[in-house]
């Protein structure tokens, strides 16, 4: 969890906003860095997630968060954390035969038909995700969970694997509805775009298209993009935060900010353009 992140956002675990949809995109970076921060974010707040990790492994999500004060392995045994690791669940849809492993794996399997036929839309992703968060509690009832959450490390891998854009944008669209309306939690995913030099790419067009329709359905964006100047040791690229829904709580309104940052093996750190002390 990044604490200068969360001041720039205006929250903190104790005081969470209901009902974002937060979209978070990189262009010629690596945003995966925000991803960690609000999957320990969330659990900090002692909110329920399911998260949908299309891209990296479980011990990966793991072993970062260990490092930010968080054990994911204990939230998965308390019941709040419902992960799907997108890499060994595709194993059991395409060699059911390698993996037969429990009825976990069955019903992560289950989410993950679309590989057989992407044409059929992702209705079964989005019926795990709402089953997984339709109850607050743990599975023996003793614990009692916060606002759910969801998050989605990167929906954009889903066009490779042959899902059509706008069978991705109906399933941000159904699961802003049920987690962030109906269950009044919040959705935070990650979607990626390339370069401009690539924009004649036939898989670059359509990251495009779905990053402009989930830009008009989320709340919040989180740009990642690298430096203009070029390559910085000290500086590792820039964010721009953009409010695409007023506050009705908040007095003098800024839209868009913009802020260098840094990774560390522990955190991050956020800056004006230009206030680093590298550049000092």
């Amino acid at each position: 969890m990044f604490t200068e992140l969360n001041s720039i956002l205006n929250t903190s675990p104790d005081t969470i906003t209901q009902g974002e949809f937060i979209l978070i995109s990189d262009r010629k970076s690596d945003a995966s860095f925000l991803i960690h921060h609000f999957l320990t974010f969330y659990l900090k707040a002692r909110c329920r997630v399911c998260f949908l990790g299309l891209v990296q492994s479980f011990n990966h999500y793991h072993a970062v968060s260990q490092r930010l004060g968080v054990s994911l392995l204990q939230a998965k045994e308390k019941g709040q954390l419902v992960f799907l690791e997108g890499l060994s669940e595709s194993l059991s849809v395409l060699s059911p035969r390698e993996t037969n492993t429990g009825s976990h794996l069955g019903r992560g399997g289950e989410a993950m038909d679309f590989l057989r036929d992407p044409a059929v839309g992702l209705k079964s992703l989005y019926e795990f995700v709402r089953s997984s968060l339709s109850s607050s509690e743990g599975s023996d009832g003793a614990e009692e969970w916060g606002p759910p959450v969801l998050l989605v490390d990167d929906l954009s891998v889903l066009l490779s694997l042959g899902v059509s854009v706008g069978a991705v944008l109906d399933f941000s669209h159904y699961c802003r509805v049920t987690v962030c309306s109906q269950l009044k939690g919040n959705v935070a995913m990650l979607a990626r775009c390339g370069g401009e030099e690539e924009e004649d790419d036939g898989d670059d067009e359509g990251s495009e298209k779905l990053l402009k329709g989930l830009t008009h359905q989320c709340s919040l964006t989180l740009h990642v993009q690298g430096l203009p100047t070029g390559y910085c040791r000290d500086i590792h690229g820039q964010v721009e935060v953009c409010w695409r829904r007023r506050r009705q709580c908040e007095g003098k309104y800024t839209p868009k900010k913009l802020f260098q940052y840094k990774v560390h093996d522990k955190g991050a750190s956020f800056f004006a353009p230009g206030t680093s002390s590298a550049v000092l």
